[in-house]
């Protein structure tokens, strides 16, 4: 039994914390996602002058690519990647296909709901059970094969669905592959060391679900939230915005700034694992999404993560390691308890 699936059968959710709004019939934000103690107002992100963030877009075509990526990892835990080899066609796909799903009615999509021990279908997502307020967001996890959760949607016209999935999640694959071969070399982490590079770089029974995020537009944006802010628990995230902005990144001294989508760009960021095996060295980035007043945005998102039974720990690079040595479940386990308080609760 995956942590995942353990957590949720220990900790069962309510139908209020699994089943998201049916936003098309509600023309105000009701109390339960009233987020009334936000640090400032989330206004209309298409009209008001937000903050951008300084993140550095990178070119993997770059000579300069590693040193980027280094310097990126270590000041702002997230960059943008272009000529990463991700076929555009691809990728326009994934997000007809997504936008194709969230379109469905609620109750179609309901049918294929996140609950008990099912981690794959449809509902919020997991950190919602960590807020008294619900997120203007819905969502679709795919956990390996969608095929049972598409035939019930579709059951004649499924494989289109599964296939585009199925293809986009073997270029991420390829694509993490190639980010963290650049990252353990910044790290001087060398295939000599074939335990921790083995462990990092593998994809055979890794923690590497596909999420797909739908955010209807808000009648009042500056009352709600897309997506809380948080980190990311494993190694690396992989994130298409789809052109429509919505994603801030904490940036000390800066605040919350804004992601600009790029075209044909990935936003990547660092993960706690990461953060852990870099000795926090490298930043695992805090980061939220807003909502907006008059677009719907839909995002890609693939986490990659090692299998859960594997040893996390810093790597053997350094002397003073910060953090204690625990299996990767086991930190899931932690976050998924205790959420902001997980990393300090495994320094050393």
């Amino acid at each position: 039994m995956t942590t995942l699936s353990k957590t949720n059968r220990d900790d069962p959710l309510t139908d209020d914390r699994i089943i998201p709004l049916d936003f098309n019939s509600i023309n105000k934000v009701p109390e339960s996602h009233s987020w009334s103690h936000l640090d400032e107002p989330v206004d209309n992100i298409q009209t008001h002058d937000r903050r951008v963030s300084p993140i550095p877009v990178i070119d993997l075509a770059s000579p300069n690519a590693k040193s980027l990526i280094a310097n990126a990892c270590e000041k702002w835990g997230i960059f943008q990647v272009i000529n990463h080899g991700v076929p555009f066609e691809l990728v326009k796909r994934v997000e007809f296909e997504s936008q194709k799903l969230f379109a469905l009615l609620t109750h179609e999509k309901c049918k294929v709901l996140k609950s008990g021990e099912k981690v794959s279908g449809y509902g919020m997502v997991p950190i919602s059970t960590h807020f008294d307020k619900c997120m203007w967001q819905e969502g679709f996890t795919i956990w390996g094969s969608c095929v049972d959760d598409a035939k019930v949607l579709w059951p004649h016209e499924y494989q289109i669905f599964c296939d585009t999935m199925d293809a986009y999640q073997e270029q991420m694959k390829l694509l993490t592959h190639k980010l963290l071969l650049i990252i353990l070399e910044t790290l001087d982490v060398t295939e000599e060391e074939e335990e921790e590079f083995n462990w990092v770089l593998s994809t055979n029974d890794s923690y590497g679900p596909l999420h797909l995020n739908s955010y209807p537009p808000c009648p009042n944006p500056g009352q709600a939230l897309g997506l809380a802010p948080h980190t990311d628990s494993h190694l690396l995230t992989i994130l298409d915005q789809n052109g429509i902005s919505g994603l801030e990144v904490f940036v000390e001294g800066l605040g919350w700034s804004r992601v600009q989508p790029v075209e044909g760009a990935f936003v990547v960021n660092v993960g706690d694992l990461l953060h852990i095996f870099s000795n926090a060295k490298f930043t695992s980035a805090m980061h939220r999404v807003i909502v907006n007043q008059s677009k719907h945005r839909i995002s890609v998102v693939y986490f990659h993560g090692p299998p859960v039974e594997i040893m996390v720990a810093p790597s053997s690079k350094f002397e003073k390691p910060c953090f204690k040595s625990l299996l990767v479940k086991e930190y899931l386990s932690l976050k998924a308890k205790h959420l902001y308080e997980a990393l300090s609760m495994v320094r050393a």
